[in-house]
């Protein structure tokens, strides 16, 4: 599975990567995460609102940082 964290220099920066990070620690899924800081790359997702979140090329959360239980969530269902 991998997981791309697209953040900009918002005030809520790493908090989604970190989150993400406690999920999949919660639910024993192993992942790469990379985390893409940078706007252009961002605005090639089609993403128009930070942090998001991206598993396996599909975004699943933009604008916000969702709960450690609701990306948990998430990324259980992205993986079956």
């Amino acid at each position: 599975m991998k997981i791309v964290i697209l953040d900009s220099a918002c005030c809520g920066r790493g908090k989604l990567e970190a989150a993400t990070r406690q999920a999949l620690g919660k639910i024993g899924i192993e992942a790469e995460i990379e985390t893409v800081t940078d706007l252009s790359t961002i605005l090639r997702y089609g993403v128009m609102a930070t942090p998001a979140l991206v598993v396996d090329g599909q975004i699943r959360v933009a604008g916000r940082v969702p709960s450690v239980d609701d990306l948990a969530s998430l990324i259980s269902r992205s993986a079956s």
